[in-house]
């Protein structure tokens, strides 16, 4: 890479999940990978009388895609399980109410550690949350699965 390279480098991020209504944060943000981060447009067709050259069209709603976060699955010395993602959506199916929504960041960092990308969302709300694929012939690292429906993201200044 030539020093004062411009390109964002998708391997250096930091996920931040605070609850909505209290800012306590969620886990500790260590995920390897982050997908999602996109915003789509409906777009309406309109067909008008007496113009046959063409189709107006006219912006809808925005529609957001679930984020999907992975991370390994970890524990501490003392050997107990981080259970946090786990417990929020736990939570929710056993009918705790009000139910937990978090607002988060995806923050992008230069090799320097500057921030200088921004996603925020709004109320996130897990969906779908899976546990590892368990197999006794490999020596792969277990990897949990969030997806984390919203209801707002925007590019931030950093």
């Amino acid at each position: 890479m030539a020093q004062g390279d411009p390109l964002l480098r998708s391997f250096r991020f930091r996920v931040t999940l605070r609850r909505s209504d209290t800012g306590a944060e969620l886990g500790d943000g260590g995920f390897q990978e982050c997908s999602g981060l996109e915003i789509e447009l409906d777009v309406k067709e309109h067909l008008e009388g007496g113009n046959n050259a063409a189709v107006i069209r006219q912006v809808g709603r925005a529609k957001y895609s679930p984020l999907v976060l992975k991370r390994g699955m970890f524990h501490s010395r003392a050997g107990q399980l981080n259970r946090d993602l786990w417990r929020w959506m736990q939570d929710i199916a056993a009918g705790v109410r009000p139910v937990a929504r978090y607002d988060g960041t995806v923050e992008v960092m230069s090799v320097g550690d500057t921030v200088v990308a921004v996603w925020e969302f709004d109320r996130g709300l897990p969906v779908r949350l899976r546990g590892p694929e368990l197999n006794a012939r490999t020596g792969e690292v277990a990897i949990e699965e969030l997806h984390i429906t919203h209801q707002g993201l925007r590019l931030a200044a950093p």
